[in-house]
């Protein structure tokens, strides 16, 4: 539905784009409806644009400004999503078009060094390999071309861009390629004693790192969405959906925050690919001979992205519930009607700073949900925020000791925390 809306033209998306298959009316709607929000937020934040129905009580206005930014915020929502859909959709082409830039970058590198040495059997393996490989993950691109080309199999499940996925899958098409190359000296080996030079070049003596590099990474891509999802379902790890995968994620968090275990196993796998490419150039009649030294060096940096999958996260948690007092009140025990500030951590997921999922909270004060009320301010939100938010208690809560619980927009429960309401 959201694609047909972004595709819609200009009523749909409000990009003034009218071409079915362009992405830019979808971009440009986004735009304006994230314009659109922050114009209103600020102005609510200033204390402009109140209806004088409710100007004069405190608690009516905070509801109707946070009505209308969640309806705003919804607004930006749906529009996120299908600019994301519609980027998704070309990013095969882009996908495409890098992998064959690459092969014609190979060429080049590969007729420049041949000035004066020569062309040989194994720079013409080497640009038959680029080339299958490439041709295979064109395809491969066209057939996901829905879900981002080839970068289809490294996205995760909240639409992000895995770091694991992305590391294993370097490694892979390095091995592969590397395979290919030794299969075309093999093929055009004339020689007897040539092709079982090619043939000892596999054997595991010689690419004995690699091969183990290559196991560690898979084997941790394949740990770590096995851990990520039982941490989710556990409730011990929040996870909210991105609108679209960004490179940015291979070394950030889901709020957009360089992590040290992601940008480390990034950095290191990168360096060690780019030795073993030159170990490969060096000598192409056998599998790169990694040394174990720099093969022990990746095998740490990723047991060190492991064990950062494990320590990230916690359960939300509730640690106090108190009266919240402005100034000139009297103090008073907690009632129907009164505002209570909820203080712990964790209320706030990463990657859910928006407003329509800050606008996806609840608290559940005895058997009564209560909606968590936006509270703008210049440049952000006071109410929520990850170690406090403030709600009033509704009428229908019936005095006596009731338990309170925050409900966080990734779908998680805190502990529950008892309070006494007074009449």
């Amino acid at each position: 539905m959201a694609v047909q809306e972004a595709r819609g033209g200009v009523g749909a998306h409000g990009g003034g784009c009218t071409c079915g298959d362009c992405p830019h009316g979808a971009r440009a709607g986004h735009r304006q409806a994230v314009a659109a929000f922050l114009l209103k937020r600020d102005e609510f934040a200033a204390g402009q644009g109140l209806p004088t129905a409710v100007a004069h009580s405190a608690s009516a206005s905070r509801q109707w400004i946070s009505e209308e930014l969640t309806q705003s915020a919804q607004l930006v929502a749906e529009r996120g999503r299908a600019e994301g859909e519609a980027w998704l959709a070309r990013l095969w082409r882009w996908t495409a078009y890098t992998v064959w830039a690459g092969v014609v970058l190979l060429l080049l590198v590969q007729a420049l060094t041949a000035v004066g040495a020569g062309w040989s059997t194994a720079r013409t393996a080497g640009l038959l390999a680029a080339v299958l490989v490439a041709g295979a993950l064109t395809a491969a691109s066209w057939l996901h071309r829905g879900r981002g080309g080839a970068l289809a199999p490294v996205i995760g499940e909240d639409n992000r861009l895995s770091t694991s996925r992305a590391v294993a899958a370097g490694w892979v098409l390095f091995v592969a390629y590397a395979v290919l190359v030794l299969a075309g000296r093999l093929a055009a080996a004339s020689d007897h004693t040539e092709r079982d030079a090619v043939i000892s070049g596999l054997d595991l003596a010689r690419g004995a790192g690699v091969v183990t590099v290559l196991a560690v990474v898979c084997g941790i891509a394949v740990l770590v969405r096995r851990v990520v999802g039982l941490r989710v379902l556990g409730q011990r790890l929040q996870k909210v959906r991105a609108d679209r995968p960004r490179a940015a994620d291979l070394l950030t968090d889901d709020a957009g925050r360089g992590t040290f275990t992601d940008i480390q196993y990034v950095v290191i796998s990168t360096v060690a690919l780019v030795f073993a490419a030159v170990r490969l150039a060096r000598r192409p009649d056998q599998l790169p001979d990694l040394p174990w030294g720099l093969a022990v060096v990746v095998l740490v940096s990723a047991a060190t992205y492991l064990a950062g999958k494990y320590a990230d996260g916690g359960r939300p948690v509730v640690l106090s519930v108190v009266r919240a007092r402005e100034a000139g009140d009297l103090d008073a025990p907690i009632r129907t009607g009164d505002d209570i500030e909820i203080r712990g951590a964790g209320f706030v997921p990463p990657g859910a700073q928006g407003a329509d999922r800050l606008a996806r909270m609840r608290v559940r004060i005895g058997a009564v949900n209560v909606h968590v009320p936006l509270v703008p301010v210049t440049g952000g939100f006071s109410n929520p925020t990850d170690t406090a938010l403030t709600v009033p208690v509704p009428a229908d809560v019936e005095p006596g000791r009731v338990e309170v619980q925050v409900v966080t927009a990734a779908g998680v429960e805190t502990n529950r925390y008892t309070i006494d309401v007074t009449e």
